[in-house]
């Protein structure tokens, strides 16, 4: 069973979105292109949910993969001398090495929307709102999925000594949970009773 966390997958021939993301807890910020901008977020950061703030995050929307590197390109030429080196918690596989940027924010916005207004590309702002309509798509898959990571869990509780646990089923539920509440998106009506219970509880093996 594949026990990672699994999101709703968007890649499509063609289209590409240029993607704008602000750390949260500093004035710093990332831009990049990808096809499948969720899968892209994750390899940034695994709880890209918490790291990034997406309620300032910018998605725009590109049928064209040369339309996506070109306005990716204005981005970094037009701050390169405010490029900052990637925070240490991205791995350096997925980091990128000259599309961070330090105390440019309101000026990729306004170059953003400018870029968007005149060129007559869609726009996503906040990427929050995106990311909301995304996982709203997938949550008819999320019981059964859900159900059988908790399986996984269970098992692994079980079955194998603590010591060679790995917890990947635990961490992946979790993450995906906790993406959709940080959200703002109910998950009661979406996940069984059981998985509610595990994840609400501190102790959920505790009397088994």
């Amino acid at each position: 069973m594949n026990e990672e966390a699994i999101y709703p997958r968007f890649a499509s021939r063609g289209r590409t979105f240029v993607y704008v993301l602000p750390c949260r807890e500093e004035d710093i910020l990332k831009v990049g292109f990808s096809r499948d901008p969720l899968d892209r977020f994750r390899t940034l950061h695994r709880r890209f949910f918490e790291f990034f703030d997406l309620d300032r995050g910018l998605l725009i929307d590109t049928d064209h993969l040369r339309d996506a590197r070109r306005i990716e390109r204005l981005l970094i030429t037009t701050f390169a001398d405010c490029r900052a080196p990637a925070p240490l918690v991205v791995p350096q596989s997925a980091a990128g090495h000259t599309e961070w940027f330090r105390g440019v924010s309101p000026g990729v916005d306004t170059l953003v929307r400018k870029v968007c207004a005149e060129q007559g590309f869609a726009l996503h702002a906040p990427l929050s709102s995106w990311l909301r309509d995304r996982f709203g798509e997938w949550s008819e898959l999320l019981f059964g999925w859900s159900q059988r990571m908790l399986e996984a869990i269970e098992y692994e509780h079980f079955n194998v000594p603590p010591h060679e646990r790995c917890g990947r089923a635990d961490a992946a539920l979790r993450d995906v949970l906790d993406a959709y509440v940080a959200l703002g998106m109910a998950t009661e009506k979406l996940i069984p009773a059981a998985v509610l219970a595990w994840y609400c509880s501190d102790d959920y093996f505790g009397d088994r």
